[in-house]
């Protein structure tokens, strides 16, 4: 069978799921504001006409892309909070999660093509402020919702930081920070610095 027949008994919402997928890999690649039909069309292989199709505009897309690269992060706000449960919301855990997330290049750009986008755009503020109302939410049991919400203001520097400096904060200094930030003495590390 050719790829012409192959596409026309596409399921539609399928087409319409990897166009999302497609610009939300450019955003992360290329920015929000550089993103184009053509582009997007080429990415996820379908026409040009097929964007306009399934979306009426370009920011329509653009925000269906932005939520989808928030439920990555939704995603890895699940595996935190298992992290958590399972060994605790100390600071060197912290730390630790926040050593890998930096590491992680792709989730990386996806965090901040989400905040930059939101900078500018009133009904994606929400969403961006997902990351820190859960961090906060996950700590304020254990350190009150004041040093929680400082902490997450803090997590979220340390994520801002690592974007235009070129040295990364150790792991050391992030959890020491952490520790006075949410009250706690500090204990001997595991955090790889």
């Amino acid at each position: 069978m050719s790829d012409a027949v192959t596409r026309r008994r596409r399921d539609p919402e399928t087409r319409r799921r990897e166009i999302v997928a497609a610009a939300a890999e450019l955003i992360v690649e290329v920015g929000v504001g550089a993103l184009t039909h053509r582009m997007i069309a080429a990415r996820a292989g379908v026409p040009l006409g097929a964007t306009t199709q399934y979306f009426a505009t370009l920011d329509e897309l653009r925000s269906e892309a932005l939520r989808h690269l928030v439920s990555d992060v939704d995603a890895r706000m699940d595996g935190i909070r298992s992290v958590f449960a399972a060994r605790g919301a100390t600071p060197a855990v912290i730390a630790e999660l926040i050593v890998q997330g930096l590491a992680d290049a792709r989730a990386m750009e996806a965090d901040r093509a989400v905040v930059t986008a939101a900078v500018n755009d009133p009904q994606l503020r929400e969403l961006a402020r997902r990351w820190s109302a859960q961090m906060a939410g996950f700590l304020s049991a254990d350190y009150g919702p004041e040093r929680a919400t400082a902490a997450a203001i803090f997590i979220d520097g340390v994520l801002w930081h690592s974007r235009i400096n070129d040295e990364p904060l150790s792991g050391a200094f992030i959890e020491s920070a952490l520790a006075a930030i949410l009250g706690e003495s500090i204990r001997p590390s595991s955090v790889s610095d």
